[in-house]
């Protein structure tokens, strides 16, 4: 029997749970790459910045890491706990790219561990190097085996159905879904992008702060180019992802797009407010949706006229769509203008109004991220299994799912809390400034 304050409380307590750790697996994927560049950028160069950069970027990771690891395993936790019928009906089929997303994390860790405690032990830093390969590769493969995970919710396949069971599982066949390439290209490219803009953010924040030493100037434009180069990168996997949806999941792009009724010539609806029939004060960009769709401004774009009621997502996508890609296209156009201001000498990039952009640039971009995650789950309602199982039919009928989510909102604010502290604290005890002369003392030479 399904117990509907169970599934609330299943749901809330799930969505809050993945909102939280988003925000730390994004940094755990994103940031192994800031240190290999930067750590590369400084042995081709020659340059001690570049190696302080990928040293102090490294210590802080280990932060975001150990609260991942917590918040990953609650994630597991809560999927036996609070959604046992969709564990009991597709456990089999995700059971392979969870165990592989497990085996990655461990892969990362490991290398970490040693890159961590070898710095200065290798004459030759590219040896040293070497070591943050496998930590790169370790932090992308755990996105993108959870992402699989997520793309068979949307696109299953790679089984037949006997009973009201998965049977005749194919895992191989589950995991290479169709919602798969877009989906983790998506999650790969986008955390790399924002785990550039995050660091850019903190370096343009010590900038306003009075800090006018170099190591800062070098960080936030190399940071910079990076986030320029994926935010691109995620534009266009963007625009693939919605040619994906106008394929497989059209009423998704339609509640999106507050798009009702099956018509050629579809303009593209941005903002405004609607009774789920009439759309007001929005902004309509002309033949936007049929190019989107299918490349051609005059094509047919499928309305939600054409789905059940009862299997059309929540309308409000439509704000989390026009959150995330109106973020992105900001942060484009702010890197673009940054990075081309820089080479072209132009005065306005260095001056405090536009580093305090650069500084938003950090959380619009944890928002944006947020954003897409809420607009992936949520778009895909009223389904926990596309076509095969309900939200609603998957949770558990306990009683008590409101005194667990009120036992993990206490350890969430104490991660979170404790997290911020422990990295403010961690950097605030050892500036830049001093580092910088214990390196002098400890190498000699001229870092300034």
């Amino acid at each position: 029997m399904e117990n509907e304050s169970a599934v609330f409380f299943s749901r809330v307590l799930t969505e809050l749970t993945l909102s939280f750790h988003i925000i730390y697996a994004t940094i755990g994927v994103g940031v192994p790459l800031m240190i290999m560049i930067a750590q590369w950028v400084g042995i081709k160069k020659n340059d001690e910045h570049y190696i302080l950069l990928a040293r102090r970027w490294a210590r802080g990771f280990v932060i975001t890491v150990a609260v991942g690891v917590v918040t990953g395993t609650a994630i597991g936790l809560q999927l036996s706990l609070l959604w046992p019928n969709f564990m009991q009906l597709a456990g089999n089929v995700i059971a392979l790219p969870l165990f592989m997303e497990t085996f990655a994390f461990f892969f990362e860790a490991i290398f970490l561990g040693i890159y961590l405690y070898t710095w200065d032990r290798f004459e030759n830093q590219k040896k040293h190097l070497l070591l943050l390969i496998p930590v790169a590769i370790g932090a992308s493969m755990s996105a993108v085996f959870i992402t699989i995970v997520n793309a068979f919710m949307n696109a299953p396949q790679g089984f037949d159905v006997v009973d009201g069971q998965l049977v005749n599982i194919q895992p191989i066949l589950a995991m290479l879904n169709p919602a798969m390439p877009t989906k983790v290209a998506h999650v790969v490219v986008t955390a790399y992008m924002t785990a550039a803009f995050v660091l850019a953010a903190i370096a343009a924040f010590k900038m306003l702060k009075g800090s006018n030493h170099v190591y800062h100037k070098k960080a936030l434009f190399l940071l910079m180019k990076v986030g320029l180069v994926f935010a691109i990168a995620s534009a266009i996997i963007g625009d693939f992802s919605a040619k994906y949806l106008v394929e497989y999941q059209p009423e998704k792009l339609a509640a999106a797009e507050w798009h009702f009724e099956t018509a050629k010539n579809a303009p593209l609806v941005l903002f405004g407010v609607t009774d789920g029939e009439e759309v007001k004060y929005a902004i309509k960009v002309p033949y936007a949706l049929s190019f989107l769709a299918h490349s051609n401004p005059t094509a047919e774009v499928i309305g939600l006229n054409e789905f059940p009621e009862d299997e059309t997502p929540p309308l409000y996508i439509h704000y989390l769509f026009d959150t995330m890609v109106m973020i992105g296209m900001f942060m484009v156009l702010v890197s673009a203008a940054y990075v081309l201001g820089k080479i072209r000498g132009w005065s306005f990039v260095s001056t405090k109004w536009f580093r305090r952009v650069i500084v938003a640039g950090g959380p619009l971009s944890i928002i944006a991220i947020e954003a897409g995650w809420w607009l992936a789950e949520v778009g895909r309602q009223p389904w926990i299994l596309r076509k095969y199982m309900k939200v609603a039919e998957a949770a558990t009928t306990s009683d008590h799912v409101d005194i667990m989510l009120i036992l993990f909102c206490g350890l969430y604010i104490i991660l979170g809390v404790g997290s911020v502290v422990v990295l403010r604290r961690m950097f605030r005890h050892n500036p830049i400034e001093q580092e910088i002369e214990d390196r002098k003392a400890e190498k000699g030479g001229d870092f300034s």
